[in-house]
């Protein structure tokens, strides 16, 4: 559900406004594709984030 309201999410931004550069559109999209993605909590990997799943394997 979350990658469904997130793709909505990134569809209605693109569509929102045009973009002066190619960059001002690459910074709308960080925070998705830096922060999120890398922390929020997965099912599949034991409800722990992508970061912590892979700090605990390089332990």
């Amino acid at each position: 559900m979350a990658e469904s309201f997130f793709a909505t999410l990134k569809n209605e931004l693109i569509g929102a406004q045009p973009w002066p550069s190619r960059s001002a559109a690459h910074t709308a999209f960080e925070w998705i594709e830096g922060w999120y993605n890398l922390h929020r909590l997965h099912c599949s990997l034991g409800y722990r984030s992508p970061a912590d799943y892979e700090a605990a394997l390089a332990a």
